[in-house]
């Protein structure tokens, strides 16, 4: 059985092969970045308040400690669009569609600039979300496919073939 996709790589996909990247390879680094961003904002929140009988006065360092924060705390909240966007410009021209084509060997995909053939012990993890399936092959590539676009079985014949052929368990991220 021939299992097949048609994926778009705009900003949602590029994002969630964001997330799932943060989720799965890069899962002990992202928490230590967290826990250091936290810890970073909480130090600037205590070092402009005033403590004791000092008064608060607003000044430029007051102010760019804040503005520093607040920066941080916006790359945390939205680190995985971010990401995402990142990737999307750094992409080639041309890459933006893929159709794919599962075999029992490898799979092939077909974009506007040629075709690539892969093999599944290059996968080092899988991910799966509402509406995409992400196979990561090193802390920073990936590839996603769009469930809506699955042809040649359900997604539940494709969980079961893709672990069967790498050896993987599917995450949900």
């Amino acid at each position: 059985m021939e299992y097949r996709f048609e994926t778009a790589y705009n900003q949602e996909a590029l994002t969630v092969m964001a997330k799932a990247l943060r989720k799965t390879v890069r899962k002990k680094r992202s928490r230590r970045s967290h826990i250091l961003g936290t810890v970073v904002v909480i130090l600037a929140l205590m070092l402009t308040v005033p403590f004791g009988d000092k008064e608060f006065v607003l000044e430029f360092k007051t102010i760019l400690t804040w503005l520093v924060a607040a920066i941080l705390i916006f790359t945390l909240i939205f680190e995985d669009k971010i990401n995402g966007y990142v990737a999307r410009k750094r992409m080639l021209p041309g890459l933006d569609k893929s159709l794919v084509a599962f075999g029992p060997d490898s799979y092939n995909s077909e974009t506007p600039l040629g075709k690539s053939e892969f093999k599944y012990d290059n996968i080092i993890a899988l991910a799966e979300t509402e509406k995409y399936f992400v196979f990561v092959f090193s802390q920073s590539h990936a590839q996603v496919y769009d469930k809506t676009s699955i042809a040649g079985g359900t997604m539940d014949e494709f969980r079961g073939f893709i672990k069967s052929v790498t050896g993987l368990e599917m995450q949900r991220v």
